[in-house]
């Protein structure tokens, strides 16, 4: 064997290093929160004095752990685990997450954190309803499919952190917008639109919303809650609000 063909075998022997229009945005979305859950380990009410390993770990993790639980649930080998791509993005948008939180405070990291998350939810929200559009072409299927991937990689980083996962506890709509997207792209899917106009329209509608639901206060309703527990919580403040008095 020639050098060349062992060089092509070597890369090979890594993965499927294939780019198609959907693994893209399912990198965008995978490499984000992975960025994401480095710097929500480091957040006070979730840090526990994670090493530098710990807070890589769990920061891939969160990045790929939506789209593993979806594509299991869909019978397919996860794509995390065949494309290189992957791992390798989900790697290096946790170091960066890494250095920008230890050169910067925690009122700076707390708005970009909100800001990337309301940007990768609605890309896993549109893979994952189009994934199961593919497969099973069902919409109540593709709907759920819509809602895990954005979803579980944030409740395993709340989980080990001893934190409530998000997506049962008040907050600005991120399960909400997890099924407005899916809904949305899900109606431009079977409307007729092509791929990457369903896709575009349901991301600007998703990330739109969640936008507005953090800066105007927007948040899930919940039922009465007991007086003691009302009256000893501190008010939520909208986050333009909180960012702008954290600056002063």
């Amino acid at each position: 064997m020639d050098f060349q063909s062992a060089w092509t075998n070597f890369w090979a022997n890594f993965g499927f290093w294939s780019l198609s229009a959907l693994t893209i945005i399912d990198l965008i979305a995978a490499t984000t929160n992975a960025f994401n859950g480095a710097l929500l380990a480091r957040r006070p009410d979730h840090y526990k004095h994670y090493t530098v390993v710990g807070i890589l770990i769990m920061a891939i993790l969160g990045g790929i752990g939506g789209g593993v639980a979806r594509d299991v649930l869909l019978a397919d080998v996860p794509s995390a685990l065949t494309n290189p791509w992957y791992l390798i993005l989900c790697f290096l948008a946790a170091c960066l997450a890494l250095v920008i939180a230890f050169n910067s405070g925690q009122k700076f990291r707390e708005g970009l954190f909100q800001f990337m998350t309301a940007f990768s939810l609605p890309w896993y929200a549109v893979v994952g309803a189009q994934k199961g559009l593919d497969q099973l072409n069902l919409v109540l299927p593709a709907l759920l499919l819509g809602v895990v991937g954005p979803t579980f990689g944030r409740y395993f980083i709340d989980l080990t952190s001893g934190v409530t996962p998000k997506l049962f506890v008040r907050g600005e709509w991120f399960v909400g917008t997890a099924i407005l997207t899916s809904v949305v792209y899900v109606f431009c899917a079977l409307g007729g639109l092509s791929l990457n106009a369903g896709m575009a329209v349901a991301f600007v509608v998703g990330f739109t919303f969640r936008m507005l639901a953090l800066f105007l206060k927007w948040e899930e309703p919940e039922p009465w809650e007991p007086a003691d527990v009302a009256a000893g919580e501190a008010e939520r403040k909208p986050l333009g609000e909180a960012i702008r008095e954290e600056f002063k």
